[in-house]
């Protein structure tokens, strides 16, 4: 697409007309299909990916009740916020997504403070995203290191925090590398991904209880409520709403799609059609892959002990145990984390892609310190300053891990709670101030759409609170749960940063089209 040979316009697809209605050039390469765009929001939620590195804490709390049942309340919650999502995105078909539906959502008036706000939720939940799936793959990785060597007890190698960190920037590294190839690789890397991720659910929902030599009963997986989390817990709805932050922080990360559509081929519909697609395929093959590891689940308590082969990593225990058992080496299990891995890479690399095109968007509207230089786009039409400031700011977010555990912790906890604020932000605005001027585009909700509006933001008002509750008592400074403290703390600065500065310029998103 472009090319401006003579006075031969080639033909604009609907999103590229769209995109000029809203006054932006395009500057990005409009390459990707619509199986493109839902591949990488598919890859980011990644089920192989959330609910392997996150199992633990449904494990905990609620057991295979909250990972069989959660999955679907927090999935079906989900689905609407994607629906409204995606229904502004149809309108608006820009990469800036979020911020930008904020600004035209809010009027005139309180554009550029909404447009402020949920772009810096927006951005930094992104980096946070990132930063953690790329050290939930340096931990597995550590932990593939550790049962490949004789595990825990079997005087295996355990690498030191140091040794964690490391190996994380490296993978960043890598991912940065990656982003800076023409779209139409990551295209393809994408689509590859979106498939490794089916597949890969596919091969260890079967594998994984079939090998297993001890399996749990089909009543012990749809009625076992673990109470036993040794944390001073004992209230059965408390615990089932803790150990729904597995559901929750697995389906996230699918604004990608909207990013995405500055890229993608007729986007005010693909672009809608890749978030709902993305969210639908994830619910349904999430649970394939919770309800095939959980019949595997026999002994909860030995799952979760520091003291077994992979040093308290249930998923990795499970598939090391399963082989072991049946045939006297864990070596199968090793290469089935090798499986899920490889789907935390993936995650990784569309994680930093989405992170750079929404860098590139918000910095294009001045918003970001340095602006032009994050805005710059290479020969290749890739935003490659962008590219790598992501990837930065991310290993720079995971370096708490060194100091604190705990702190670190409330980082990840942006990724979730950051990013349904950004998204919930343009979804209120929809149902509020913009009730009735808003004009829908080819995909609407119709009459439902206030409904579905409205039940999304309650959703996000809801786990912002259940995911700010404590997760263990008494409560000390090392059990206490940062994340009202690093929501707080993100709320304060960006709104200092405008009240002191960025109401005297930052305008909202900015026309880059000279008349």
């Amino acid at each position: 697409m472009g090319g401006d040979s003579g006075d031969y316009q080639p033909a604009m697809d609907s999103g590229q007309v769209r995109l000029k209605e809203l006054g932006y050039k395009q500057e990005l390469k409009r390459d990707l299909s619509v199986f493109s765009n839902f591949a990488i929001s598919f890859s980011i939620i990644s089920v192989l990916t959330g609910i392997t590195t996150t199992y633990n804490t449904g494990l905990r709390f609620g057991g295979t009740v909250t990972l069989v049942y959660g999955w679907f309340v927090a999935g079906s919650f989900t689905m609407c916020v994607g629906l409204s999502m995606a229904e502004i995105c149809s309108s608006y078909p820009t990469s800036g997504g979020l911020y930008y539906w904020s600004a035209m959502l809010a009027g005139p008036r309180w554009a550029p403070l909404a447009s402020w706000m949920t772009g810096w939720f927006n951005i930094v939940g992104q980096w946070a995203v990132t930063a953690s799936v790329d050290f939930s793959l340096a931990q597995l990785i550590q932990v593939i290191v550790l049962l490949s060597t004789g595990g825990r007890n079997g005087g295996g190698y355990e690498g030191s925090d140091y040794v964690v960190i490391g190996i994380h920037g490296g993978i960043l590294f890598i991912h940065a590398l990656l982003n800076s190839l023409p779209i139409s690789v990551l295209s393809f890397i994408g689509q590859l991904a979106a498939l490794w991720n089916l597949l890969g659910v596919l091969v260890l929902m079967i594998l994984i209880p079939l090998v297993s030599t001890e399996r749990a009963t089909t009543k012990f997986v749809f009625t076992n409520f673990n109470t036993d989390n040794d944390l001073g817990i004992t209230s059965y709805a408390y615990i089932f709403v803790l150990g729904l932050l597995m559901s929750q922080y697995t389906i996230t990360g699918y604004d990608a799609s909207a990013h995405m559509t500055e890229e993608t081929v007729d986007a005010d519909k693909n672009g809608p059609r890749g978030i709902i697609s993305a969210i639908g395929i994830s619910i349904i093959f999430g649970w394939g892959y919770i309800l095939g590891i959980s019949y595997a689940v026999t002994d909860i308590p030995s799952l979760l002990s520091e003291t077994n082969n992979s040093g308290g990593y249930a998923i990795a225990e499970i598939f090391y145990l399963a082989f072991k058992n049946r045939f006297g080496s864990g070596t199968g299990g090793i290469v089935c984390l090798g499986i899920v891995a490889v789907a935390v890479f993936f995650c990784g690399m569309s994680s930093v892609t989405s992170n750079s095109r929404m860098a590139y968007a918000f910095s294009r509207d001045g918003a970001m310190p340095l602006s032009p230089l994050w805005h710059k786009v290479n020969s290749r039409e890739v935003p490659i300053n962008a590219v790598w400031l992501s990837a930065l700011i991310s290993f720079c977010m995971a370096l708490t891990s060194l100091g604190s555990i705990v702190a670190f912790q409330a980082m990840v906890s942006i990724a979730t709670i950051g990013l349904y604020i950004a998204y919930a932000i343009p979804i209120i605005l929809r149902v509020t101030l913009a009730r009735n001027t808003f004009v829908p585009g080819p995909f609407s909700l119709g009459r439902y759409g206030m409904l579905v509006g409205w039940v999304a933001v309650v959703w996000v008002a809801t786990i912002s609170v259940l995911f700010s509750l404590p997760v263990a008592y008494p409560i000390t400074a090392e059990t206490l749960n940062y994340t009202p403290v690093a929501v707080a703390g993100l709320v304060a600065i960006t709104l200092s940063y405008w009240l002191l500065s960025a109401r005297h310029w930052f305008t909202g998103p900015v026309s880059n089209i000279v008349s």
